[in-house]
Parts: C-alpha cells; structure tokens; sequence
C-alpha cells in the first residue's frame, strides 16, 4: 500500500488524494500575507494553485537537500513532478528537472557528485533510473528495463546501484492475469498474477550492465540497503506481495555479487511498512516491527535491532507506546533519531541506545513531523502545521528551520479557520479530536456542522495542512460557513496499542458512540446548531459515515467517499482478505458477526439522510461496489441520493480535473440538503 498503513480500508480521505499547483519552474517566493481583509478562503480550485512536497534527501556532505515538488498541471490534467534542492542555509532553492508524470526518488551518490532519480524517458514504457551530474550536463538513463522499477540505493563505493524491479502489470499489456495467490489484488499494482513478483538486480554504473542478484517464482524480494563496507546487502521477502499467510516477513542478507546465496536474519511480524537500516559499524540491523497477525488493522510500528551475526532482536525503545514513523542512526551510532505519532502530533525525539531512553528534540507544540533523513550530521524532516502545507525543515540545534518555501506564496493570499483541540466523553472514555473554525468565527453564535470522519481506522487527525492527508476538506467546509469536527476515534492511532485495538472485530460500534458524542458535546458548548448537521468521510470513513447515518437520523445530508457497509460482500473483492480470516473468521464460520460489521447494509430501511457515495472504478482498497450497494439500497427506499463514479482512478485518486470535480461536488451535495440554504 501506498499509505502509511496497511490497516482496513488505507487512511486516506479525499485530501489524501491531492497533489496541487501549477507546474514547477521556479521557487515561490516568500511573501507576507496580505491583511485580513484582502486574502481569501480556499476554494476546490485550489487544488491547483497550492504544491505537495516529499521525499527530502540530504546530500553527502550535509550542504543540499533534494526533494520531489508535485504539482497538478491543469492544461495536461495531471500530476507532474520535478526535482528540486535547497542549500542548507535555505538561501538557495532550484528545479533540477522539469516537470514529468513519473518523475520520484532522488538519491545521492556518495560522493555528492551525481543524484540519481526515478523518470520516464521519452519512447520508455517504464520509468528508468536517470543519473544527473552536479557538474552539468543533462540527465541520462543509466536503465533501459521494461519492468517497474521500485526500491533503489547506491553502494557505498559509488560503483554501483541495487534495484527491487517487478513486470508490469500484464492486464496493462492485453494479457490474462494467471492468478494463484491467496493475497491476489492491490490498489496500486493491480492484479498480482503469475510472473509479478519483486527481485533485486545490481547495476555497474561503468558499462551499465544489469544483473539479477535474487531470484524465484514464488517470493519477493525488496527494501534493498547495503551495508556499510558495501560487501552485503539487507532485503525484506515474503511469498505473498505483503505479509505472508502468517503476517510475517524475513529480512535476508546476500552477499553483493552475482551468484550469492541469501540467508534470513530474522522473520518479525510485518509493520505497515517496513524500513532498514544498518548501525554505522555494520554490526546491526534496524528495522521496524508490527502486531501478531489478527491485529494487522491496529498496529503502530516499533523500532528493533537485530545482530547481523545472529542472535534475539530487542527493542529500542520498549517503554514507548507510540508509533515510529521514520527513523535514521547518529553518525557515531549512540542514538537513533525517530519521529513519533502522539495524540494529533508527530515529533521528532532521540533514542539512546544505552539505555532506551527518549528524548524530544524539539520543542513541543502543534505540528507534525514526517520522513527525518540524517546524513553528515545534518537532519532533514518534512514539517507541517493547521496553516503550514508541508515543506522541507532542517532539524537543526533543538529547532526546526523552514528550507523549502514552496507553498509561501500561495498561502499567504489564503484566510483559513482557527484548528481548536477539543476533549470529550465517551462514556467512561476520553476521546480526543480537532475542530475547524469558519474565518471569522463568533464565540458564542451557532453553526452548521460537517462530522469530517478520518480513514484507516488506524490514523488519526493531526495539527498539520497536507495535500496527502485530511486538511483541504475541512478547510474548504470553514472557508463556507461550517464549523468541521475532527474526531479521534476508538481504533485509530495515537494513544497507544490498547486504544486502537478496542475495536478488534467490532467495527461500527464504540466508532460511532465517541463520534456521535463529538457532535454532542459541541451541541452543548452552544457551537454546533443541531438542525444543520453533515457528516462524511473517505475510506474508513466512509464506511463510518454508512455506520452512522443507520444508527442516527439527526444528520440532514451525507458524504460517503469509497465506503461499504455489507462487508460480506468485501470478502475476495478487495485486498484485505489475510486481515478478514484472522479477525473476523470466514463469512460461512462466523456469519453472525459477518452480518453484525454489516450492519448499515442491513438496516438500509433505517436511513433517511440524503447521500452522496463516490469512488474510483480501480480501486481494490475499498472496491467501488461497496457505494453502489448503498446507492443501490437508498434509492430503492425513496431516500435521496448520488452516485459519482470516476474512471480509471484507484483508492487514492490522482487525476486533478477529477479531484476539483470531487470538492465541487461535495459542497454542493451538503449546501443542497442544508435546512439554511
């Protein structure tokens, strides 16, 4: 999966499915916001004003930072993505490529001298590792492969490449997909028939030869890292593209030369998604673990370590009950610098490998910190707040420094609402979340309310303003009147294990009591004016939204974006059919609670809330025929509703006229049904 997680149903909504702006030719320019007055509140056409930044990678002597700008190109409708680099002082900033729809990856070289990145040549049908020369010069592919390229990493003596490269989908070539896996369909790869399966090759930069170094019909190999002394190479592989049948993986060491034998070092349980890394002596390996099998929808990822000699794993950080989300060894191999996820934040905070202990390295505050690379000594992370889109930051001496400046522009034309923390009750329980105040907001006057309902379940809604998470929905509800609640449910991320595991086989449930007590407790503050409710959501949050809207008839219209409600019909159409057999059992073994997590489907005829479903035809992450049920179900009981089908598009979508189309849409459908209007 592409998302941070592998969890029911991903965690994206429709920002999640967001890339913006125009086409990279130059760095936007700071700029001080105008007054108040003058500056205006988002609109969907935004989606192609405002950029999405990824991927930071510090350069080998700590003096650039290359990153990947994506941009939605409004005149070829589609995302296109170019390289860029900041000097670590952040007074330089340039596009070292030109915009391209598979452009990705900068890496490099050890030396600094070369930086190799992920591009689709002209007459190509695949991207190919294309290899820039800081001195000049313009690119050349170092690759002519007709497979899918996906992990790559330079050797440690610049000589050489390692790639983890799989065939193409053979659909996409007019071909049947021969299938004979339990785990057989993906949202981003499509079919996983006979043939796909992931190996690692080795590429000599010197005559651009290219080498198979692991082979096998029935396994994948990816995550490639070498080691230090460049002699051996780490992977991760599993028989199934994922987890095996067992929710493990292997990491395995082979020998970086054709013909060499790989080993396994360990089989830990898989995490959502997994990243190694070697100790700077070369004795260890890191990596992250998950949970035993029947929690694969409620892990949080932990940081081990592992001798390369053999031995037990430990972990590193035993006293934490949060999520690692990135990770990278001190230079002198003491500490482990970590982002961590923690109750609507993320921060950056240092293990001691001496004794477990973790400290926060920077200080506290309402922001999120993604992606932390360190290389010479220099630390680059991706940094975002409730009025920051993500850029690039220098973690530098306790603080975090602005390097890229791509969104300065453009947000600072923008009026966007206040973010509020918000606690409440749920029963017994305290649950947490985040409201968005209109521009302009009145205390003490009442206001529609849009229930804004976060996708995984694993995730949670955070302090930040992404185009890869939740932030443009409920920006653009606030910039039209709406106050937007935010809630973090039971079974999402954030508070620890036994949080998100309290909803193991119970879906739809204690979900909807915290978040129907959200909507309470903001009736109660005199916020929320209970004649003008909404509620929507992507993904799993649609899914809540069905759940909901079948329990409580208070909400005036509904969103419900890549949903389902009658999961028996999920079982084998989409991709989640390892998580089902260990939670749930099978349909014809536990029919009951089948039909119970089914329960929207079932009670159909207790719906009466207008509702607008949406999805993508390609989407093997939450299928679109879990919308056309509901669709299906509302109309045949007289109860208004919608259903916008968009072609071509997976569960994250990524084509832009599409994406404005959706926001569009969504606001019209919820003033539509709105008493007040």
């Amino acid at each position: 999966m592409t998302s941070r997680s592998k969890s029911l149903w991903g965690s994206l909504s429709l920002g999640a499915l967001v890339l913006a702006a125009h086409a990279a030719g130059a760095a936007a320019p700071a700029a001080p916001a105008a007054p108040a007055a003058t500056r205006r509140t988002l609109s969907p056409d935004d989606f192609y004003r405002a950029v999405a930044v990824s991927d930071p990678r510090v350069s080998p002597h700590g003096h650039w930072v290359a990153y990947v700008v994506t941009a939605n190109d409004r005149a070829s409708d589609q995302a296109l993505s170019s390289i860029w680099m900041v000097s670590w002082d952040g007074h330089e900033r340039l596009a070292l490529t030109a915009p391209g729809a598979e452009t990705s990856a900068p890496r490099w070289s050890p030396d600094g001298r070369y930086l190799a990145y992920l591009a689709q040549p002209p007459g190509a049908k695949t991207a190919q590792v294309m290899l820039l020369d800081r001195r000049g010069g313009n690119a050349i592919a170092l690759t002519q492969v007709d497979q899918e390229i996906g992990d790559y990493a330079w050797s440690p003596d610049g000589k050489q490449l390692v790639l983890s490269m799989e065939p193409v989908d053979p659909l996409g070539e007019g071909k049947p997909a021969v299938i004979d896996a339990l785990h057989f369909k993906d949202d981003d790869l499509g079919y996983l028939g006979e043939g796909r399966t992931w190996h690692l090759y080795l590429v000599d930069l010197a005559d651009r030869r290219l080498v198979p170094l692991t082979q096998g019909a029935h396994v994948n190999d990816t995550d490639p890292v070498w080691s230090p002394d460049g002699r051996r190479i780490a992977f991760v592989r599993t028989r199934e593209h994922g987890a095996d049948r067992d929710g493990r993986e292997a990491i395995e060491l082979i020998g970086a030369h054709p013909g060499a034998r790989p080993h396994e070092l360990i089989r830990p349980y898989a995490p959502n998604q997994q990243h190694l890394a070697w100790s700077p002596d070369g004795s260890r390996i890191a990596f992250t673990q998950g949970l035993a099998l029947k929690y694969y929808a409620y892990m949080q990822d932990h940081l081990y370590s592992v001798p390369v000699a053999g031995g037990p794993a430990r972990a590193l950080a035993p006293g934490l009950d949060r999520a690692v989300m990135s990770y990278a060894f001190t230079p002198d191999g003491q500490g482990v610098e970590i982002t961590v996820e923690d109750d609507r934040t993320e921060y950056p905070a240092m293990i001691d490998l001496a004794n477990g202990r973790i400290r926060r390295l920077a200080p506290p505050g309402p922001y999120v910190v993604t992606s932390l690379v360190e290389t010479a000594g220099h630390t680059a992370v991706l940094y975002t707040d409730d009025h920051t889109l993500t850029e690039v930051y220098a973690l530098d001496r306790g603080r975090l420094r602005p390097l890229s400046r791509q969104n300065a522009a453009f947000l600072a034309g923008l009026r966007l609402g206040a973010v509020e923390d918000v606690a409440f009750k749920s029963g017994q329980h305290d649950i947490h979340g985040l409201m968005v105040e209109p521009p302009g907001y009145v205390p003490g006057r009442r206001y529609p309310l849009l229930l804004w309902i976060h996708g995984g379940p694993n995730g949670q809604d955070e302090h930040s303003f992404v185009l890869d998470g939740y932030q443009f929905e409920p920006q653009m509800f606030a910039a039209r009147g709406y106050v937007v609640l935010r809630v973090n449910y039971r079974g999402g991320s954030g508070r620890g294990i036994a949080f998100a595991k309290s909803i193991f086989a119970d879906w739809g449930d204690k979900e909807v009591k915290d978040l129907l007590a959200g909507v309470d407790a903001l009736e109660r503050r005199g916020i929320a004016d209970p004649k003008r409710l909404a509620i929507g959501g992507w993904s799993y949050g649609g899914i809540l939204t069905d759940a909901t809207i079948a329990r409580d008839p208070r909400f005036k219209v509904a969103i419900c974006g890549a949903g389902s409600a009658d999961q028996i019909a999920t079982f084998g159409s989409d991709e989640y059919v390892l998580q089902y057999l260990n939670e749930l059992g099978a349909p014809w073994q536990n029919t009951a609670l089948w039909l119970k997590v089914s329960y929207p489907f079932f009670h159909a005829n207790r719906i009466h809330t207008p509702t607008l479903f949406m999805g993508g035809t390609k989407d093997f992450n939450v299928p679109i025929i879990g919308g056309e049920q509901m669709y299906e179900s509302l109309r045949t009981l007289g109860v208004p509703a919608r259903l916008v089908v968009y072609p071509d598009q997976h569960h994250v979508f990524t084509r832009p006229s599409f994406l404005k189309d959706m926001a569009t849409r969504m606001i019209d459908w919820v003033e539509r049904y709105d008493p007040a209007s």
